[in-house]
């Protein structure tokens, strides 16, 4: 998938690259956050910390499972792992869910473009899967750099965004105790909300994470990316959680609840976020378009133009069903069709912990 030298992939950007099929129209806007987690108040918290240890877990496995398999696709990942029924079974959720994942990037362009531009929400989502088509079609060398740009910026946007709100907002447990209901969130327990979230959100980067372990020489390198990238996730998503539940529950009623508090404190910084939001959500819904067609057919064939085409028409088609609807109704099932691409990561990871493997060479 991936055509980036390995010489030229860094600790960074491996980080970066992990941080960057994560985050997206949900992640950076908050409305994953909040759905997730914003709604168990300060319980969020504790499953966050259970979800960032998970995500440096499974990525350090995915990435170093890519890296020995010498991974074109998640396919062999999960073949290997859990065998051929899992590894099948999961093949179809992911390719599911990069579709899913496209069709979510073009509603929050939508919602962001409604809500902030005062633009039509059509237009928004129009713009973004013109974009990522004419990008996939194009080639998509660039994206790890790309990403590698926009990470950086986002985390920095969400650091001074939260900040700020610490400062200027009152921290008080009756705005908390507002916001925090349980019964409202997609997965009314937090432990198990927590699972789910990593879950679906490995669904999408197990297909970048695994071809990018293929292109890493040293396994220290995946090692730190994995550590680097996992507390990233968890650092921003703490961020966030921290700011919504600071503002109680008047952010709930919006599509992009972190642009709303970016403009509290100016317009200008309410653009500035807003631009960067997109810009995360043109990379990651870049990545979810070619992912979703490469694995169906391949780059150069005739197919692959006019799958990528019909496929972004047809997420532009599903998107118009809203940004929230999507990411209460769509993720959350993911999530627990992704638990058995967990089990056969662990599974897989147990049984060469515990049982003698033979020794295996990298296919160069």
């Amino acid at each position: 998938m991936m055509k980036t030298q390995a010489h030229n992939i860094s600790t960074f950007k491996v980080a970066a690259a992990y941080i960057g099929t994560v985050v997206g129209a949900g992640f950076a806007s908050g409305q994953e956050v909040l759905q997730f987690f914003g709604f168990f108040g300060i319980s969020g918290i504790l499953a966050l910390l259970v979800a960032t240890a998970m995500f440096v877990f499974f990525g350090l496995i995915v990435l170093d499972l890519g890296h020995r398999l010498n991974a074109d696709s998640h396919r062999e990942i999960m073949r290997h792992a859990g065998g051929k029924w899992v590894g099948t079974i999961v093949d179809g959720v992911i390719i599911f869910f990069l579709f899913g994942g496209l069709t979510a990037m073009a509603a929050g362009s939508g919602a962001i473009f409604e809500e902030q531009f005062n633009f039509s929400y059509v237009l928004g989502s129009l713009i973004m899967v013109t974009a990522t088509v004419l990008t996939v079609l194009l080639g998509v060398s660039g994206v790890i750099n790309a990403i590698s740009f926009v990470v950086p910026v986002l985390l920095l946007s969400v650091i001074g965004i939260s900040a700020a709100t610490f400062i200027t907002t009152p921290f008080s447990m009756e705005t908390i105790g507002a916001i925090t209901q349980p019964a409202r969130a997609p997965v009314p327990f937090w432990p198990l909300s927590a699972v789910i979230y990593v879950s679906y959100n490995l669904v999408l980067g197990v297909s970048v994470l695994g071809p990018l372990g293929k292109h890493v020489d040293n396994p220290n390198t995946l090692k730190k990316g994995a550590l680097y990238g996992g507390i990233g996730l968890g650092i921003g998503a703490l961020l966030i959680h921290l700011t919504l539940i600071v503002n109680g529950p008047r952010v709930a009623g919006y599509e992009i609840p972190m642009v709303f508090i970016a403009a509290q404190f100016s317009p200008l910084i309410q653009i500035a976020y807003s631009v960067v939001l997109l810009a995360e959500i043109y990379t990651t819904a870049v990545g979810s378009l070619y992912g979703f067609v490469e694995r169906i057919t391949d780059e150069g064939k005739a197919a692959f133009k006019w799958l990528t085409i019909g496929a972004g028409a047809a997420a532009f088609a599903a998107s118009q069903f809203g940004f929230s609807t999507l990411v209460r109704t769509l993720y959350p099932a993911v999530g627990f069709a992704g638990l058995i691409m967990l089990g056969g990561l662990l599974y897989g990871y147990t049984r060469e912990k515990l049982i003698p493997q033979p020794a295996f060479k990298r296919e160069d």
